[in-house]
C-alpha cells in the first residue's frame, strides 16, 4: 500500500530543501518529478529535478490529459504526470508517493484522490521569506517582490491542508515533516493491508 503525500509552500519557504532531507532519511518515499516550462536553474538535471519542456510540448501533453494537475506559476507551467502517479500507486510496494506542488495543484489532486495527505510549509515571517529569496541570488528584485506578493496569496490557502509546518528551525521542520508521513503508515487501514496475517482471526 502507498500513501499519496502532497507538500506545498510559497517560493522560498524551504520546501525543496526539506523534501531533499527526508528523502535521504526515508527510502520508503518516492518523489514525483514534475514537468515544467521554466528554464533549469544551475545544477538542475532534466528528468531528475524536473522534466523540462517547451510551452508547446506542455500544451500538447495537457490536451492529451496527461496531467493529474497543472498550474501556471510565475509565468511558467507546472504539471504532474497522471500516468506516473497511477502506476506507482498501483505497484503496492509500500513506498509513499510525494508530490511537490503548489496549493492549486494540491486541490486538484485532492478531488481525484480524496485520501491524499496535504502538508503546507510556512515561513516564520514575510521578512525572513524575503531574506531567503534574496540569499538565493538567482532572481532580480522585481522577481523577488512578485514572489513575495504571490506568497501572501498562497499562504491564505494553508487552512485547506491537513497539516501545517512552520519552517523556522530546519532540522525541526524536517523531523516534523517526516513524522507526519511515517505516522500515516500506522493507520488501521494501512496496517491491515500491509500486515494482513496479524489481523487474521480478529
Amino acid at each position: 500500500m502507498s500513501n499519496l503525500i502532497i507538500v506545498s509552500a510559497p517560493s522560498g519557504a524551504g520546501k525543496t530543501s526539506l523534501i531533499k532531507e527526508i528523502l535521504q532519511q526515508d527510502k520508503q518515499i518516492k518523489l514525483s518529478v514534475s514537468t515544467t516550462t521554466r528554464p533549469p536553474r544551475i545544477n538542475e538535471i532534466d528528468g531528475v529535478h524536473y522534466n523540462f519542456v517547451s510551452v508547446e510540448q506542455f500544451e500538447k501533453l495537457q490536451q492529451q490529459n496527461e496531467f493529474i494537475e497543472f498550474a501556471k506559476v510565475h509565468q511558467n507551467y507546472y504539471g504532474t504526470s497522471k500516468t506516473w502517479v497511477e502506476q506507482n500507486l498501483k505497484q503496492n510496494d509500500n513506498v509513499d508517493i510525494l508530490l511537490e506542488i503548489d496549493w492549486q495543484g494540491a486541490e486538484q489532486v485532492k478531488k481525484i484522490f480524496p485520501d491524499a495527505i496535504l502538508i503546507f510549509i510556512l515561513p516564520p515571517s514575510l521578512q525572513i521569506l524575503r531574506q531567503r529569496l534574496t540569499d538565493r541570488k538567482t532572481d532580480s528584485d522585481e522577481v523577488i517582490q512578485n514572489r513575495i506578493n504571490a506568497a501572501i496569496g498562497e499562504m491564505q490557502h494553508c487552512n485547506n491542508f491537513d497539516f501545517v509546518i512552520i519552517n523556522d528551525d530546519f532540522n525541526m521542520a524536517a523531523k516534523q515533516l517526516l513524522s507526519i508521513i511515517q505516522t500515516q503508515r500506522l493507520t488501521y487501514n494501512y496496517q491491515k493491508i500491509v500486515n494482513p496475517k496479524v489481523f487474521e482471526g480478529f
